[in-house]
């Protein structure tokens, strides 16, 4: 965003204290002095243990232009130029709205309870091969972070890819009517959330509450192979309820009941080779491991052929794209022993997916899981975790190691499977490491997964660390 700090009152519904300041060029804006940059201006949020407001001449100092200021907050200083707003966090948000509508950028909508940021990855990457692509990075995905993105935008981005999160039922509706997508992905239903919303169709309420800010005639695209989504959407245009708009519909699953399904899967040591039935006989390639991965390689399909891109360069951009750490990224210890680190987070949709990849690895002596808590689960947190340890196959897994308190319960489901000496819990995570590097050799392969508060990514480094 390049505006004067003039327009960026009007845009925010704020009044400038000193309308000589008015001309003055702001170039993005920053929340945070410590990543501030010259000509920004300065947002001062407010929260439960901080305020943003004391920073305020700080910011001037480096080189902010400007800086918004909440009415309600004494002391304003002298010598900086001051917006005054009644909420320094709703005036973000209107400041976002109101520089996306000024630009000509066609907004996609993810969201999902798995799945999500690498959906957003891989259709970032199919889109970058025909427009001018902006994509939500890092965890911007929130009340504050979606509007930050938006003000990132450039005057000449086609499209922005943003990823949309959530805690809570109203938060996806909220993010949504910000966004005003015109076409929205939903990933799938999972159990993450289960604490705060109790129930899988409270969660797949939450996530077609994407429908609300979407564009009228826009696209949903949703994971058909989840029954949930297709109960609950129905409800949206009950009386009193969101009024979602017209919208077509495509469904992407493992079913052949899906208006986007794959087939002939395969994986090699880098990546996984598939058809989609649509696109006939050609071969499609990700650099990620994984039935689940071709899945939501299926909705950033769809999103490509909405914007009109053929098969051939959908193809292409899907095998060049790069998506963020920690999922399922595969890592070689100096050891030769494979590690596919995959502990970015943790639920009992995406456990059952990373052990479904380490069961169908090939070209591996023997395999290894470790699998850390799954976090904000609910009352029924203990079940989920037996259930993933029942899950897993002694006939294709040579041992189990678990760390934390909950994952107790994934060694308890494990050992009505496996002999006991083959399961192993820790209450120390460099002790597993070592443990792990011990065991495991250089023709294994080890899938490290748990909760993102666990930080399993530890293991991982740890065994890198291990030497050969």
């Amino acid at each position: 965003m390049k505006r004067t700090l003039a327009e960026i009152a009007v845009m925010a519904g704020g009044t400038l204290t000193d309308e000589s300041s008015g001309s003055l060029m702001a170039q993005g804006v920053s929340k945070d002095t410590r990543t501030l940059a010259p000509g920004n201006l300065y947002i001062p949020l407010i929260g439960e243990a901080f305020d943003g407001h004391r920073f305020v001449e700080a910011a001037s100092r480096q080189g902010a232009v400007g800086s918004f200021w909440q009415q309600d907050r004494p002391d304003a200083p002298e010598g900086v130029p001051l917006i005054l707003v009644d909420d320094t966090l709703a005036a973000l948000q209107r400041l976002a709205v109101n520089y996306k509508r000024q630009l000509h950028v066609r907004i996609v909508g993810i969201t999902g309870s798995n799945g999500k940021t690498t959906t957003k990855d891989m259709t970032a990457a199919v889109l970058q091969t025909s427009f001018r692509v902006h994509k939500t990075g890092g965890n911007y995905n929130n009340h504050i972070g979606l509007p930050l993105t938006l003000l990132q935008l450039s005057e000449d981005t086609e499209i922005a890819v943003l990823e949309m999160g959530m805690s809570g039922r109203g938060e996806i509706e909220f993010l949504s009517r910000l966004a005003e997508p015109e076409i929205a992905v939903i990933t799938n239903i999972g159990e993450a959330h289960l604490l705060q919303l109790g129930t899988r169709q409270e969660i797949a309420r939450a996530k077609t509450e994407i429908l609300a800010g979407l564009l009228p005639g826009g696209t949903l695209v949703y994971n058909g192979d989840e029954p949930l989504i297709e109960e609950v959407l129905p409800e949206l245009s009950e009386p009193g309820r969101m009024q979602a708009p017209s919208y077509g519909r495509v469904r992407f699953g493992h079913g052949a009941e899906n208006d986007l399904y794959p087939s002939d899967i395969r994986m090699d040591a880098k990546g996984t080779h598939y058809r989609i039935h649509e696109a006939g006989a050609r071969d499609f390639y990700i650099p990620l491991l994984g039935a689940h991965n071709v899945v939501n390689s299926l909705a950033a399909y769809a999103v490509g052929r909405h914007f009109g891109l053929d098969a051939e360069t959908i193809a292409r951009g899907l095998a060049g794209a790069a998506v963020t750490g920690m999922r399922i990224e595969v890592m070689h210890a100096p050891s030769g022993l494979t590690i596919f680190n995959d502990a970015y987070n943790a639920s009992p949709t995406a456990m059952r997916a990373a052990i479904a990849l380490l069961h169908e690895a090939e070209g591996f002596e023997r395999k290894f899981a470790v699998l850390g808590d799954m976090l904000e689960l609910g009352e029924n947190e203990a079940a989920f975790h037996r259930e993933v340890g029942e899950m897993l196959d002694p006939a294709k897994v040579e041992a189990v190691f678990v760390y934390g308190p909950l994952a107790v319960h994934i060694a308890e489901g494990a050992r009505t499977r496996f002999p006991d000496n083959r399961v192993r819990h820790f209450e120390d995570k460099e002790q597993l490491a070592h443990e792990l590097g011990r065991t495991a050799g250089a023709h294994d392969v080890v899938l490290i997964k748990g909760s993102r508060g666990m930080r399993m990514e530890q293991v991982a480094a740890w065994v890198m660390q291990l030497g050969g």
